[in-house]
């Protein structure tokens, strides 16, 4: 049975730990680093080793992955001495599964491309729940080679893997299916809004959405959160707020009109703005009971 390789992971957020811990599992050896060193315990008590640097752990690895928070982050972890493009061997290969902007991304494309390291571009779909179980869909672009090369260790982390483009085609098809959700949440809070505010039962109007045409898994996913009005954060609405602005910005660059992008996104700004910032992106339903005049249950 051939080696497998060694892999550095940098990134443990709600995402990041695990799928950095499905890897682990499927016997890849593991270096993780994260700027705080705190959010490593969990992996090295399962038997990573922890790195100083995103250098450090550049070195040490052939196959290196991020899961970070931003284009920002992004820099900082590829760029400079401390960062893995400095120390990563040529002939290595580097997988972003982010979600960052596409130029941020093209930035680090060119700069990988300068040192001769494999670059993919791999952000994917789907919750905590989905990457516990190792059954994220993961939108891939970059050259096929490199994906062939990475397939096994992504195939740990996802069920289901698309090869989009060679270049930042990814990144778009991630922005846009975060857009489709974030829309949705606002389409459903205006509908619920406008129910309550008919008199329809809560439980009974979510009753109907859920087995209408409407339906969907993302919907069948957040009726029992929303029959239990329980907002607590899968993804924020600080997150999607961050996400929708990063649409718009491409789409600038694009010169693509996005009207209902533009207005959903004002009502991130309502929900940080009113303290709902770290809720759930799909309490939006407050923001729009507010506005309808109704007093928001927990």
């Amino acid at each position: 049975m051939a080696k497998k390789p060694t892999v550095g992971w940098i990134g443990l957020g709600k995402m990041g730990v695990p799928m950095a811990h499905n890897a682990l599992k499927a016997g890849y050896p593991l270096t993780v680093y994260n700027r705080s060193r705190a959010k490593t315990e969990t992996l090295a008590k399962a038997g990573a080793a922890v790195a100083d640097s995103p250098a450090a752990l550049a070195r040490a690895a052939q196959i290196i992955i991020s899961m970070i928070s931003d284009d920002a982050a992004l820099a900082a972890i590829t760029e400079g001495e401390t960062g893995l493009l400095q120390a990563a061997k040529a002939g290595s290969c580097y997988i972003d599964m982010s979600t960052v902007s596409p130029a941020a991304s093209a930035r680090v494309a060119g700069l990988a491309a300068e040192r001769g390291i494999g670059y993919l571009r791999a952000p994917v779909s789907g919750g905590v729940v989905l990457a516990a179980a190792g059954t994220l869909t993961i939108l891939v672009s970059g050259t096929a080679a490199d994906l062939e090369r990475a397939r096994p260790l992504l195939e740990t982390m996802g069920k289901k893997l698309y090869h989009v483009g060679e270049a930042e085609q990814a990144r778009y098809v991630k922005l846009a299916l975060n857009m489709m959700v974030g829309v949705t949440a606002a389409m459903m809070g205006e509908a619920l809004a406008f129910a309550e505010r008919s008199g329809m039962d809560w439980d009974g109007m979510l009753e109907v959405i859920g087995n209408s045409a409407i339906a969907s898994p993302l919907v069948g996913y957040k009726l029992q959160p929303l029959q239990q009005r329980d907002f607590t954060p899968t993804f924020s609405a600080a997150q999607m707020a961050k996400d929708f602005d990063l649409v718009l910005e491409a789409a600038r660059e694009t010169s693509t009109p996005m009207p209902l992008t533009a207005m959903v996104r004002q009502g991130w700004s309502a929900m940080i703005a009113s303290g709902r910032g770290e809720d759930d992106f799909f309490g939006y339903v407050q923001v729009m009971e507010e506005l309808s005049g109704l007093t928001p249950r927990r």
